[in-house]
């Protein structure tokens, strides 16, 4: 074949083209685009093809066609992920489910709302205020990301010490398998323990399972009152994480509690020109009841702990707080090439796993610019490198992030407590689960996938 003549297009992609026409692309450009994700991994080739479904049909009709033809499928929302977990590569169809985005209820009485998964989390959000609702999962990407995808990751964020992760907000699910079969999961109600809990196995499933093409999620009620938000700076990472565990052991709840490193904090100063002093800085806000008497209880706490702290009960001024902590990853963005990582442990190892992290960077001569949230044990650690000419991560980075890994483990901790495993940490997973339950896992996953072609090369 001549390079003029271009390659034709294969069979599936033919079928794919036949039945749902201009919802499917082969542009070069867009095809590119699924390649990577916001964890900064890209595949080596891109996909046959990408399928933007508009509808329940649409996914079906995809699915049946790559089942028929033994071709893989990978479920995109956002692609706002940091695992690796959406990205398409060579012979895969990737499936969005980003156009999918419209709210199919709104109930106040029961306090649930029917989305379709390619909704946005802050869209989410800014329709039900109006009816005095909130979706509590508040990932730092809920401007960018999907509901579809925070379900797909169980992802976590700033709020979910005191109001949970996403797992927590979902009643039910409407699920396509991979032969097409459209499967209804969980219940409208409060309680429901009728057989095994499939709706909760399908939540961090990582694309494996099914494809989330609705969802029924629990709301809460708007909190009114003030909320006093604390930011006290301090001559340590290690005493703000002491601080932090402080709060937590001394019953107090706060509805946000996060930690920045000196690094980090550089980092975020430069990128929003803001003057940000500190070895550590610890952010910690209240709600609720009781908000003002457990936020002068975490300030006597915090500055007992040598942090230099205010409060403040303007909304604008806690507002501004909150977004230095979710410029996080834009700042790291401008430090070169970060393999962003998210490990978890217990509250009360918090400081112990910040010295692992400071002993790693030493032994290794890297950057690693970390954050927590501080709440519920969940760290991001930031490994910072030069890329080489093939986006490869370096080995060295490689070796100081299974030493991080194995420490988090050691600790009582986690892999991940919200990016998930994708394609980053499996080589980890085995590690932490044991070989029955790694191995049990794989069952469940050809249960629901007997021809592997959901998500493969991916978690496991």
């Amino acid at each position: 074949m001549s390079a003029e003549q271009p390659e034709p297009p294969a069979a599936v992609v033919v079928a794919l083209l036949e039945a749902l026409g201009s919802a499917v692309s082969t542009d070069a450009v867009a095809l590119a685009a699924m390649r990577a994700d916001k964890s900064g991994h890209r595949t080596a080739a891109p996909p046959l093809a990408l399928v933007t479904a508009t509808s329940v049909e649409q996914v079906q009709q995809t699915l049946r066609i790559a089942s028929a033809h033994g071709t893989p499928v990978v479920t995109r929302g956002a692609g706002t992920g940091l695992a690796g977990g959406a990205i398409g590569g060579r012979g895969e169809i990737v499936l969005s489910t980003l156009a999918m985005n419209r709210i199919l209820e709104i109930n106040v009485a029961d306090e649930l709302a029917v989305v379709e998964p390619g909704i946005i989390n802050a869209e989410l959000n800014s329709q039900l205020a109006p009816h005095g609702l909130w979706f509590t999962p508040d990932p730092a990407s809920r401007a960018i990301s999907t509901v579809g995808g925070n379900i797909a990751t169980n992802a976590g964020g700033l709020l979910c010490a005191k109001y949970g992760v996403t797992r927590d907000s979902v009643l039910g699910l409407v699920v396509v398998l991979a032969d097409g079969r459209l499967l209804r999961l969980g219940h409208r109600s409060v309680k429901g323990v009728t057989g095994l809990d499939l709706t909760a196995l399908m939540v961090g499933s990582e694309g494996l399972l099914g494809v989330i093409v609705e969802a029924t999620v629990r709301l809460r009620r708007l909190v009114g009152g003030p909320t006093p938000t604390i930011g006290a700076y301090f001559d340590s990472v290690r005493a703000a994480a002491e601080a932090s565990a402080a709060v937590t052991a001394a019953g107090i709840r706060p509805a946000v509690m996060e930690l920045v490193d000196g690094p980090s904090l550089d980092a975020i100063g430069a990128l929003l020109g803001l003057e940000l002093s500190g070895a550590a800085y610890l952010l910690v806000q209240t709600d609720g009841p009781g908000a003002e008497a457990e936020a002068a209880a975490v300030l006597e706490l915090v500055r007992s702990g040598g942090g230099r702290a205010e409060m403040t009960t303007d909304a604008t001024e806690a507002e501004r707080l909150l977004e230095i902590r979710r410029a996080m990853h834009p700042a790291m963005e401008r430090l070169g090439t970060t393999l962003i990582e998210d490990v978890s442990v217990p509250r009360s190892a918090l400081p112990a796993m910040f010295d692992a992290i400071a002993d790693i960077e030493r032994r290794h001569g890297i950057r690693i610019p970390t954050i927590a949230h501080a709440g519920d044990g969940n760290l991001h650690p930031n490994f910072i490198y030069d890329a080489g000419v093939d986006d490869e991560v370096p080995a060295h980075i490689w070796a100081a992030a299974d030493e991080m890994f194995q420490a988090a483990i050691a600790l009582g901790g986690t892999l991940t407590g919200e990016h998930g495993i994708g394609v980053l940490k499996r080589r980890w997973l085995r590690d932490e689960l044991g070989d029955a339950q790694f191995e049990l896992q794989q069952q469940i996953k050809n249960v629901f996938d007997p021809s592997g072609i959901l998500n493969p090369g991916k978690v496991f």
